[in-house]
Parts: structure tokens; sequence; C-alpha cells
């Protein structure tokens, strides 16, 4: 179970709260009206960090749970770390913009390419939004999908080096509802606007071994913090 717990506290890295949405020659419509859904772009575009703070419950397929705390940091445009405490288990997952690296429970190590990719993905913020042509983010409309009865867009980003990533962006609201990463979909729902921006405040992570799930809480947002770089670095 310990080796399960681990390998979904890596995954949920992908800084899902800041993941853009789609744009592209079919696509680009689609964008405008999802930048407005979230607050607009003079909003966003003065957010220069972001702070969450939250719960995790980690529920077993065959019963049972565990319960723990969880910070978030983004700093723009592409810094990003997670401390998550869960039962004792204390784990740091970060990007500084150029290293990927995790500290568990005291041990700091470099990630590997695979998980650096993802972590490069999550590093997103509100600029790669913005202006996703700047970062060399590309975006395809892949048509529509149907998920009990609601209508969504289907967007399949791809980041330099990162992982690709599929969006399920709803239809009438233009909010994500979903992204799916290899091995993992994360859910996104009962969004709140916190400072005229909409922030998904539970996020339900579904993957992994045995069909356990992950269930995350914001309790609370914060922006503009003046987070210092050295925060997203891997310090010996």
């Amino acid at each position: 179970m310990k080796k399960a717990l681990s390998s979904c506290l890596s995954g949920i890295f992908i800084l899902i709260l800041m993941s853009p949405p789609g744009f592209g020659q079919n696509a680009s419509g689609i964008l405008d009206k999802m930048i407005e859904a979230q607050g607009g772009r003079k909003v966003l575009e003065g957010i220069k960090d972001t702070t969450l703070l939250g719960t995790i419950e980690w529920v077993e397929a065959g019963g049972g749970s565990m319960n723990g705390t969880f910070t978030q940091y983004q700093k723009e445009p592409n810094r990003a770390r997670r401390d998550i405490e869960i039962m004792g288990m204390v784990r740091t997952d970060a990007f500084d913009g150029k290293i990927a690296w995790t500290n568990e429970a005291g041990t700091l190590s470099v990630d590997s390419e695979k998980d650096a990719a993802e972590k490069k993905s999550g590093a997103q913020g509100y600029a790669a939004l913005l202006y996703p042509e700047k970062y060399g983010i590309a975006y395809v409309l892949k048509g529509q999908e149907k998920i009990e009865g609601n209508d969504y867009f289907v967007l399949e980003q791809t980041v330099p080096g990162g992982v690709p990533i599929t969006q399920f962006v709803d239809a009438k609201t233009y909010l994500i509802y979903k992204i799916q990463i290899p091995e993992q979909a994360t859910f996104m729902s009962d969004y709140r606007k916190v400072d005229g921006v909409m922030i998904p405040h539970a996020l339900t992570f579904r993957g992994g071994e045995g069909g356990d799930y992950m269930i995350l809480r914001v309790t609370g947002v914060s922006f503009n913090k003046d987070l210092e770089d050295a925060l997203f670095q891997m310090k010996k």
C-alpha cells in the first residue's frame, strides 16, 4: 500500500488548478471563452504566484481511508511545489523551472526523465494559459464527448519535453471537468470564485494500483505573496 500511495502522491503533482485550456486552429474560440470563465484576461494577467492549502483523503478500494494535508505553490511562469503530509508520511515534489526533484521522508532525489516531464507540464501557470504560443504549447481540438448527459470539448495538449494531457471542458461553463494524463484521471468540481478567479475546490484523482483514489479539498487560496525562487529549489 505504501508503494501505491507514494506513486499516487507523485502523480498528483500535475498542477491541475493551473492547467491551461486548449489552443490551436480549431480551439482559439474555446480558449477565449475559458479565459473569460476563469476570471478574464485582466485578472489572470495580474497573478504572479498562487498558494493553495487543503486536506487529502486517501480512499482504499477495499475499504478504509487515510487523511492528511497539502500546501501547493506556483510561481509564474513555470515553478511549482507541493508539500504533502498523510498519516505521518511527508513528501515534497517540485520543479524549479529546470530541475524536477522529490524529498520523501528526508531523502532528496532528482526525478527520472518521466517524472520530470510530468512536473514540467504541471508547473505551468496562468502565463501559459494566456500566451501558449510563447511557451511552445500546442493544442488540438479532438471533438466533443458526452459524459453522464453533459457535453464536453476534448482538447489534447502537448508541451515541449512534457507529457500529453487531454482536457475535458464543459461546453456550457467552459470550466475544466476532467484532465487525463497517462495512467491517471483527475476530476474537478465545486468551483468557487476567489479574488475574481474560478478555482475548483474538490479534485478527485483516480488511477494507479488497486482502484484506490484520492480526494483533495481546497480550504485556502491566496495570490501574489511574493514567493521566492528559493522555495522551489532543491536544497541539499
